[in-house]
């Protein structure tokens, strides 16, 4: 399971509040009543990341410490991954297993790669014209390995456990430096019918292979969209925070929990060596039934709970937030 602590841009931190005894008690609930024996411990700022993933080794769990540099310069990238490594280390002389995740869509979600503002930009310059996106991907290919090389480099000097990067495919990244291969893997209606054999090629690296990044919403259609699932939302011009949706759609828990469980089944059976769904909660996208149904934005949110305005929820008394049909999926496939 990944567990967000908070994605931080332009100093703003996306989940608030943040309370030490709601992260154990949420990262409990993931061990016990998910059966998941490792958890991906994803965000921006170094102290959550180091507090969640303290709770997760407490409780047993199998820590994947996976700072989320957003908008970053390269320099600023490496900053994070070091004093990061530093803490990573400390757990990891503690006893528990970790694993150090360096970065996630790199050149997507920070500067110094592609040109382009916004992820959209970036991916739209990289995508277009088609005649030269082979080679744009051969040079984009270069520039993250070169910068990945000297990331593994910081970060091994401080920290002595193992090393993955989350990865999109087209940035053709060099595994040599890392001890496993991982994927930000989404499947989408244009990739359905060969999505199977897909993961049947990655496994055959002689590294172990992980699968992060998947996931998708509670609205109908939403597992068809891939990556574009958060299209349907529109945000505010100058804090950029999720404001509302940009149409009615129909929710659509079942859908959200169906494609989670296909692709586990499809990662299980072929060989994947570690899996992190895509996402417990995500912060600032509440569960609003009542209302305008376009004020609901839990039905874009991939988390497998709906987040609560203000109120606790039934299932579990102690916490501001529902599990989704998701959740039971996700419970079934691996409740022994």
């Amino acid at each position: 399971m990944t567990y967000d602590t908070g994605f931080v841009t332009e100093g703003q931190i996306s989940r608030q509040p943040f309370h030490p005894d709601v992260v154990r008690r949420e990262l409990e609930i993931i061990r016990d009543d998910l059966y998941c024996n490792a958890v991906q411990i994803i965000g921006g700022d170094p102290d959550r990341l180091e507090l969640a993933a303290h709770a997760a080794a407490d409780l047993g769990l199998e820590v994947w410490f996976s700072p989320y540099p957003l908008e970053l310069e390269p320099e600023q990238i490496l900053g994070l991954f070091r004093d990061c490594a530093v803490r990573a280390e400390r757990l990891r002389q503690q006893g528990a297993t970790v694993v150090f995740v360096a970065g996630v869509e790199l050149s997507v979600m920070n500067h110094g790669f592609l040109p382009g503002a916004t992820p959209e930009e970036r991916v739209e310059q990289l995508m277009s014209p088609p005649e030269r996106r082979a080679e744009a991907m051969r040079e984009l290919g270069a520039r993250m390995n070169t910068f990945l090389g000297e990331a593994t480099a910081n970060v091994r000097e401080l920290f002595h456990g193992q090393i993955t990067y989350a990865s999109i495919q087209f940035e053709q990244v060099d595994w040599t430096p890392f001890d496993v291969v991982t994927f930000e893997l989404i499947r989408s209606a244009e990739v359905a019918d060969r999505f199977r054999e897909a993961v049947r090629t990655l496994v055959q690296n002689p590294k172990p292979v992980a699968v992060t990044g998947f996931g998708t919403a509670a609205y109908r259609g939403a597992g068809n969209r891939g990556g574009r699932v958060l299209e349907v939302v529109e945000y505010d011009s100058t804090t950029k925070t999720p404001v509302r949706l940009n149409g009615v759609y129909e929710r659509d828990e079942a859908g959200q929990a169906e494609y989670l469980s296909e692709l586990l089944g499809i990662f299980e059976t072929e060989g994947v060596d570690s899996a992190f769904v895509y996402l417990f909660a995500l912060a600032g996208f509440p569960h609003r039934p009542d209302g305008d149904p376009q004020d609901d934005l839990d039905r874009a949110s991939v988390g497998i709970v709906k987040v609560l305005e203000g109120h606790r929820g039934q299932t579990y008394p102690d916490m501001e937030w529902e599990p989704k049909a998701a959740f039971a999926a996700v419970a079934a496939r691996y409740q022994r």
